[in-house]
């Protein structure tokens, strides 16, 4: 029996950006097409099957341990990006201020999609949301570059509206205008997840001798 359900709703691919150097800064440069291969997006500074852990993850393991990647792509909604535009008071958010590499159009509440969810592309290639992308004050920087005083409320602004990041299940080409199929996880609420009491042995003693 299938797990995944087929939504009724199809987006549409709005804008794609890339970039390969992740050393000049979070802004990526709009692209016509994008390449998705295992490893991510061809040619892009986040793509790779390994990451190195960071502070998002420091409840689990050391900072710098090696992870499966799966931050290979964020995307964004256009109607998202309004809203926070909106809030800001600013004429528009521009999808490469965020670091975006595909922003949809038609999804309603793209952030908020359950983990698992599949986008698939006209293509076949599909990607995997895996969490909700939280937002961060490097954008409110880059905003504040072309809308000096603006951007210090971007954090709280876009709150669950950030957007996903997501890996790739199926490779294959996006473009322009791609219609989006949405597929989806059971819902169901798990009633048991409290958080821990704080632990007083660190990750690197619990994991016991390498």
């Amino acid at each position: 029996m299938a797990v995944l359900t087929r939504s009724a709703i199809v987006g549409r691919v709005k804008a794609l950006l890339s970039s390969p150097d992740r050393a000049s800064g979070l802004e990526k440069e709009p692209v016509d097409r994008l390449a998705l291969a295992f490893d991510g997006i061809v040619g892009d500074c986040h793509s790779g099957r390994v990451r190195a852990s960071d502070s998002r993850m420091v409840t689990q393991y050391p900072r710098g341990t090696p992870v499966a990647n799966t931050r290979q792509v964020s995307i964004l909604s256009s109607e998202e990006l309004d809203e926070i535009a909106a809030a800001l008071a600013i004429p528009r958010l521009k999808p490469e201020w965020v670091g975006a590499n595909v922003v949809t159009a038609g999804i309603p509440e793209l952030t908020l999609l359950p983990p698992a969810s599949r986008l698939s592309f006209s293509s076949g290639a599909t990607l995997i949301v895996d969490l909700e992308n939280s937002p961060c004050r490097y954008v409110s920087e880059v905003i504040d570059k072309h809308h000096p005083g603006h951007g210090a409320g971007f954090v709280k602004s876009a709150a669950h509206k950030r957007g996903v990041v997501a890996w790739v299940e199926r490779e294959g080409g996006i473009a322009l205008d791609d219609a989006i199929v949405l597929h989806l996880p059971p819902h169901r609420l798990w009633h048991h997840g409290r958080p821990a009491a704080p632990s007083r042995i660190s990750p690197v003693e619990a994991a016991g001798p390498s």
